[in-house]
């Protein structure tokens, strides 16, 4: 029963085509097949064999069984250096590949088959292009400035004669060092058409020429950073990818990185910490993909807080981006935003993607007042769905509202004010009829999290959207009103 348990956990975390999907790591079967894993697994009360994730030993070891037995990879990293979950990068590549499958943006070069990546910072395990060559022959660029991370790198590389060839490794030149762009807000919007952009559901609607009021840029972000390059001086002139990918540094200090002892990943000062953290590096390659525009065709990068990630998507919108994509990767307790903009003409069209299979979407209210608590928001929920027709009902015992709309209900909320006040069909509409919406089944949960704060989460309930999009921008909707509702300053 256990077992099952965890299997479904595992299904609602991992992408579809992601090889542990339906297959968690064996670690017994791993075990007796991998006699220098073996030490490290251990048995709990319940039966189940373990390793200690404290044990960075145990996880480097899980990583170069998992590579070497499930992907056919030889691997190899130092101590101390940062140690890759091979669950967790899979999905991100995979997620690129939904990206470059997908024709929201149309392939720049359609007599190129094999798509080419540039990998910002790809260190000592150089994970991503060794995974994205084996997985699926692409070609790729691995940047990096410290003498270890480009000397294991190219170990790992020629480790691997059959998808050698497939891959570069690039040293960054550190005689310049990169400068803040102070050009890149002066004329905001001056780049052409933006696009709305689901947080949580990775779905992007054309909603007109200038991003939402309430998506103000925040000019502070970035500033100080001037660290190694990272793609304006590491690109070369007339270089062309189809996307780039980043695991940036999420932290502004050491100390800030060893905060979690729950897990040992291993990661030195030059890979996890950087000025600014996070939020300044990203802003950095935002800056640096202004320059470059065009010579990629997806720019993305891995975030790890998502008061960030929104934050970055105003950046994104202040410098003109003409798509915004987000997505969620999630192993364990561990939780990542993915980041994906581009600055080539959109197609109008919305793009399935796996984020959508998975039917569940979620948003923080911070700020909430002493009097207020997650019962009161669960009443507004249920009279929000109600005021429009639809079927409500409170469980007061589940913290939870079941929700059941009709066809013509799903359309009608299809529906948005533009900054002219003239309404507007949003573009899935256009391409889906009413006569054509399922009725849509959805329950909405609140938890509590720290004082002041309730996570709201949505969970469609049938096995497949009825229609793509539809279930985002209510629940996008229903976010705006409930933070209008109980979110002091915003009205």
């Amino acid at each position: 029963m256990g077992s099952k348990k965890r299997k479904r956990g595992v299904r609602a975390t991992t992408h579809p085509r992601n090889k542990y999907s339906d297959n968690p790591p064996d670690f017994s079967l791993l075990a007796s097949k991998y006699s220098t894993f073996a030490p490290y697994v251990f048995y709990s009360g319940d039966g189940r064999p373990r390793i200690d994730w404290t044990d960075f030993n145990a996880t480097r070891e899980l990583t170069r069984v998992l590579l070497h037995h499930d992907h056919g990879l030889n691997w190899w990293i130092p101590d101390g250096q940062l140690c890759p979950t091979v669950p967790n990068r899979s999905n991100y590549i995979h997620w690129i590949e939904d990206l470059l499958s997908s024709d929201i943006i149309p392939k720049v070069q359609a007599d190129r088959n094999t798509a080419k990546g540039f990998d910002i910072g790809t260190g000592t395990n150089c994970i991503y292009p060794l995974l994205g060559a084996s997985l699926l022959g692409w070609k790729f660029v691995g940047s990096d400035f410290t003498d270890v991370a480009l000397e294991w790198a190219e170990k790992n590389v020629r480790s691997n004669p059959h998808i050698s060839e497939l891959i570069e490794i690039r040293r960054v030149n550190m005689e310049n060092p990169a400068s803040s762009s102070e050009e890149l807000n002066d004329e905001p919007g001056k780049y052409g058409q933006c696009t709305d952009a689901d947080f949580d559901n990775g779905k992007a609607v054309v909603i007109g020429p200038s991003p939402p009021a309430h998506l103000q840029m925040h000019s502070g972000i970035g500033k100080g950073y001037g660290g190694p390059p990272i793609l304006v001086g590491v690109v070369k002139d007339g270089e062309k990818f189809d996307f780039c990918m980043c695991n940036p540094p999420f932290f502004e200090t050491i100390e800030e990185a060893g905060l979690n002892p729950k897990t040992s990943c291993g990661g030195t000062v030059q890979e996890m910490v950087c000025p600014g953290g996070e939020s300044a590096f990203i802003t950095r390659i935002i800056e640096d993909s202004v320059q470059l525009r065009q010579s990629f065709r997806w720019y993305t990068s891995m975030v790890g807080r998502k008061t960030n990630l929104k934050v970055l998507i105003s950046k994104l919108w202040e410098v003109g981006a003409t798509i915004v994509k987000t997505t969620e990767f999630v192993q364990g307790q561990t939780c990542r935003w993915g980041l994906a903009w581009s600055f080539l003409p959109a197609s109008k069209k919305i793009v399935p993607s796996h984020v959508a299979e998975k039917n569940n979407l979620s948003f923080m209210l911070e700020g909430l007042q002493r009097h207020q608590n997650a019962f009161d928001v669960l009443q507004s929920v249920e009279s929000y769905f109600r005021n429009m027709g639809a079927s409500s009902k409170l469980d007061s015992a589940s913290f939870k509202v079941d929700v059941t709309l009709s066809a013509e209900q799903c359309n009608s909320i299809l529906k948005i004010q533009t900054q002219n006040g003239t309404d507007q069909d949003i573009l899935i509409s256009a391409n889906c009829p009413s006569d054509k919406l399922n009725d849509m089944r959805l329950c909405v949960s609140v938890f509590q999290q720290i004082p002041g704060t309730l996570l709201v989460k949505g969970l469609l309930l049938q096995k497949e959207i009825p229609v793509p999009g539809v279930f985002s921008v209510i629940f996008q909707q229903l976010q705006e009103v409930l933070k209008s509702k109980f979110i002091v300053g915003i009205r």
